[in-house]
This record gives structure tokens, C-alpha cells and sequence, in this order.
């Protein structure tokens, strides 16, 4: 009877101390913004949300993320097959540069950018003598918001190739299926659920990513 009640007991702190943990680190944050944006009325809030720049900027970052979000679904995709079906040398080092831009601060990530891609570097200059430029344009954003969601893909299908059961893919080259054929019958469908989830979760982090951004977006307004 003690253990029960010990249990029971136990378990009712553990739930209450998730609950208070979510609503002071999520709930209580929502709440702040909500209500700091409705200080001044209507009327500001309105006006905030119809102004002509500030949709020119979300319909701006929702097209940079979903081209972010397709190169990294298909690199993603090809790295983390290379990661688990082949060996070779420094794939241990590869394997752990993946999370790099979980470690990194964005607004460092913005900075490497700057330095490898601006206007003083090798690349940059390149650039410029072909009459383009990188940084402070869309591609500068583009490629900031690929470093910062990079790992998703990645590590979302990971764990799905080391699941599968190779005998499925050794039944298909058994009954004479081509390797193309077998990867987009056989093994496609079960890297699919990680491919959409880590592409989900790569557009949401790219929408909501601005330390990197601000730092090569350039801050001209409707551009």
C-alpha cells in the first residue's frame, strides 16, 4: 500500500513538474507576445500586419525557406545514404560535422558566411566579375538558411537506413530488379517518412532563423 501511494505520488510530481516546465518556457513566452502586441490597440497591430513591406518580407522569407528546404531534402537524402552505406576514411569526422550548425551560434554561422562569400573573398570576387553578387542578395540568404537547417534531412533518415532490412533489398536484386529500380520501390518508401520530416522541420527552422539572415540579408527594404 505504501508503494502505491509512493507511486502514485512519484508520478503526480513528475506530470506536475512537466506541466509547470511547459507553461513557464512555452506558455508564459506566447502569452508575453500576445499581449506586448495588443498594448497598443487594434489599430497599430492592423496596421502592422497590412503593411506592404512586412508582407514583401514574409513572402519573401516562405520562398527563400522552401528553396532552402529542397536543397537540403535532397542533399540531406544523398548524404545520409552515403553516411550509412558506405565506409571510407574521415567518415566518423563527416558524420559528426553534420550537428556543426546545431553547435554553432547562427549570428557565427552568419559571419562564416560574410568571410567566405563577401565581396573581399575568392569566391565573392569571382562573383562579382561575372556580374553578380552573393552576399546582401537572395542567394546570401539562401545559403544561410541551408547551413542552419542542414542536420535534419540527415539525421531523420538516418536511423530509418540502419532499421531496414537489407532482405527485402537483396529478395529485389534476387528477382532481377535494377538497383533503380529496387532503391525507388524497395528503399524510397522507407526513407520517405524521414525525408518529410526532416524537410518540415528544416522550412519551419528556416522561416523562424534571423541571426545568420540579418547578417547577409542586407536590411533594404522590399529587396
Amino acid at each position: 500500500m505504501n508503494f502505491m501511494m509512493r507511486s502514485r505520488w512519484w508520478s503526480f510530481g513528475f506530470r506536475s513538474t512537466i506541466m509547470l516546465y511547459f507553461i513557464v518556457l512555452i506558455i508564459l513566452p506566447i502569452i508575453g507576445i500576445y499581449t506586448q502586441a495588443f498594448t497598443l490597440g487594434w489599430g497599430p497591430f492592423w496596421e502592422s500586419i497590412t503593411d506592404p513591406l512586412a508582407w514583401k518580407a514574409v513572402l519573401l522569407t516562405i520562398k527563400l525557406s522552401v528553396i532552402a528546404t529542397v536543397i537540403n531534402m535532397l542533399l540531406g537524402t544523398m548524404i545520409g545514404w552515403v553516411l550509412i552505406r558506405y565506409r571510407f576514411p574521415g567518415r566518423r569526422l563527416l558524420n559528426s560535422l553534420v550537428d556543426l550548425p546545431f553547435a554553432l551560434p547562427t549570428a557565427v554561422g552568419g559571419l562564416m558566411i560574410l568571410l567566405l562569400l563577401g565581396p573581399n573573398s575568392f569566391v565573392g570576387g569571382l562573383a562579382d566579375n561575372l556580374g553578380f553578387q552573393i552576399v546582401f542578395h537572395e542567394p546570401a540568404i539562401i545559403v544561410a538558411m541551408v547551413f542552419v537547417t542542414f542536420p535534419f534531412v540527415i539525421r531523420a533518415i538516418q536511423p530509418l537506413l540502419e532499421e531496414m532490412d537489407k532482405s527485402e533489398e537483396e529478395a529485389s536484386y534476387t528477382l532481377g530488379a535494377s538497383k533503380a529500380r529496387t532503391f525507388f520501390q524497395v528503399i524510397f518508401p522507407s526513407m520517405l517518412p524521414g525525408i518529410l520530416s526532416g524537410s518540415m522541420l528544416a522550412f519551419s527552422r528556416a522561416l523562424a532563423e534571423f541571426g545568420a539572415v540579418v547578417l547577409v540579408a542586407g536590411n533594404i527594404p522590399g529587396k
